[in-house]
């Protein structure tokens, strides 16, 4: 388990808990059984106390956690079976961009996730979950392939942005994301986004433009990161942790100007401490959410999408 900065005084506990619980496993010392279950106590408290009470910086830090559960994590633990898709049909397969078939307690569905990777030469292979046009591309082939098929798609969404490079805007990038957005707002099935991690501009909201978008509790969604805001607003990178006060890129934040439908609480000390209760209430979410659209048609579909992202915005001439 690695931990952040400000989850220091967790590892401590844990740690001691760790030694007592050896002992116990050698011994039947009722003082020490009686010690073990204080500190899970102690430790239950600390955590609610952390948790309950962290900064926007903090859930960056949180959102960007090495350990985060990853689409690959997740998706075999919603799915029953999952057949992974390859290829955009114009230039390669973009591995940042994992896609295909899956089904969700017997609902047929396309999945679409954004995966980072974990190890350095996964990282690479993933190239640390920045797409290029051909990842967004093989999206878009999902997406068709959605409508064409009457499927509801579910996109998983970690990223902190399309990869910027020289050759990816050669080969089309914004064009790439653009039409990505246009697909998931045309295509006439129920589409679900959560976001999982980093929520990073338009590298996420090219599979994030859904009827129902959710976070999960310490995920951020925003146009820039922090670390960018405060190089423009401040000249100064460093200042990242104010840049993330001014951004309000957290899901209660988003919850709040209504640009998210809904919250997924994450299990006490955050989702990577425990995939299998994170994915079971990602689970939960997408199926109630499928439920409720499923029952309107393609045109209340497309017409309803359509007034949610035209609320987004608000505009005015100042007399």
């Amino acid at each position: 388990m690695r931990y952040l900065d400000f989850e220091q005084p967790i590892a401590v506990l844990e740690e001691e808990l760790e030694k007592l619980r050896k002992q116990a496993n050698e011994s039947k010392d009722e003082n020490l059984l009686k010690r073990i279950k204080e500190l899970e106590r102690d430790l239950e408290k600390l955590k609610r106390d952390i948790f309950s009470n962290l900064t926007r910086w903090q859930k960056v830090q949180l959102a960007r956690h090495p350990d985060r559960p990853y689409p690959m994590d997740i998706i075999p633990r919603i799915c029953e079976d999952f057949i992974e898709l390859h290829g955009d049909r114009l230039y390669g397969d973009d591995k940042s961009i994992v896609a295909g078939i899956g089904k969700i307690e017997g609902y047929g569905t396309i999945i679409v996730g954004i995966q980072k990777g974990r190890e350095t030469e996964e990282k690479i292979k993933r190239n640390f979950g920045m797409p290029h046009p051909e990842g967004y591309r093989k999206a878009i082939r999902m997406f068709s392939l959605a409508d064409k098929l009457g499927l509801p798609v579910l996109t998983l969404v970690d990223t902190p942005g399309a990869y910027p490079g020289v050759g990816a805007e050669e080969r089309g990038q914004f064009s790439a994301i653009a039409h990505s957005i246009k697909k998931m707002l045309e295509i006439g099935v129920p589409t679900i986004s959560i976001i999982t991690g980093e929520g990073g501009s338009g590298g996420a909201l090219a599979i994030a433009a859904a009827d129902r978008v959710y976070m999960l509790e310490y995920a951020i969604y925003s146009v820039i990161s922090p670390e960018g805001a405060a190089s423009i607003l401040f000249r100064d990178a460093s200042k990242n942790k104010e840049a993330a006060e001014y951004l309000k890129l957290t899901a209660s934040d988003l919850l709040k100007f209504k640009i998210i439908d809904g919250i997924i609480k994450e299990p006490l000390g955050g989702a990577h401490r425990d995939y299998d209760e994170t994915a079971r209430r990602i689970k939960l979410v997408f199926l109630k959410a499928f439920r409720e659209l499923r029952r309107k048609d393609r045109a209340t579909l497309l017409r309803e999408r359509f007034k949610k992202y035209r609320r987004m915005g608000a505009w005015g001439i100042l007399q």
